[in-house]
C-alpha cells in the first residue's frame, strides 16, 4: 500500500512550477536526521504533497515518488540520501499552514508540531483532508 509525505520547498529555490516544467527531478539537500530517516522509508508509487515554506506557507500539488532512497552522489557521505519524484497535480487552491493549524483534526502532525522538518509522513487521514480543504 501507498504511503503519503510531505516535502518542503522555498518557492524560490524549488517551486512547484519548477516540477511541473522539469516533470521530474531529485529531490535533495535535506541534512536533519529525522527527515532522513523519513526519506529513507519513501517507496516508488508513494505520493507527497509538495509544500511550499517561506511567505507561502501551503501545500500546493501532489507529486509522486518515482525511485526508493538511494546514496546522494554530491554529498559523498552515505548517511544523506534523495529520491525522486514527478509532478502529479496542482491543487486546485492551495492549503495554507494557518486553515491546517486551525482545524484541531492536525494538532497532532508534525507539520503542525516540527514545523522545521522538510519531510514528513501524512497520517491517511490527514491526506484526505487536506485534499478536500483544496476544493473551492
Amino acid at each position: 500500500m501507498a504511503a503519503y509525505w510531505l516535502l518542503k520547498s522555498e518557492p524560490g529555490d524549488y517551486s512547484f512550477d519548477d516540477l511541473e516544467r522539469d516533470g521530474r527531478t531529485v529531490w535533495d539537500g535535506v541534512r536533519n536526521a529525522v527527515a532522513l530517516k523519513y526519506m529513507r522509508q519513501v517507496q516508488p508509487g508513494d505520493r507527497a504533497f509538495f509544500y511550499h515554506t517561506g511567505k507561502e506557507r501551503a501545500v500546493v500539488g501532489v507529486a509522486r515518488v518515482e525511485s526508493q532512497a538511494y546514496p546522494d552522489p554530491e554529498a559523498g557521505d552515505d548517511r544523506f540520501v534523495v529520491f525522486e519524484i514527478s509532478a502529479e497535480e496542482r491543487l486546485s487552491q492551495p492549503v495554507g499552514l494557518d486553515r491546517i493549524k486551525a482545524s484541531r483534526q492536525f494538532e497532532g502532525w508534525e507539520l503542525v508540531r516540527l514545523p522545521r522538518l522538510s519531510v514528513m509522513p501524512v497520517p491517511e487521514d490527514h491526506w484526505h483532508r487536506v485534499i478536500g480543504m483544496s476544493s473551492p
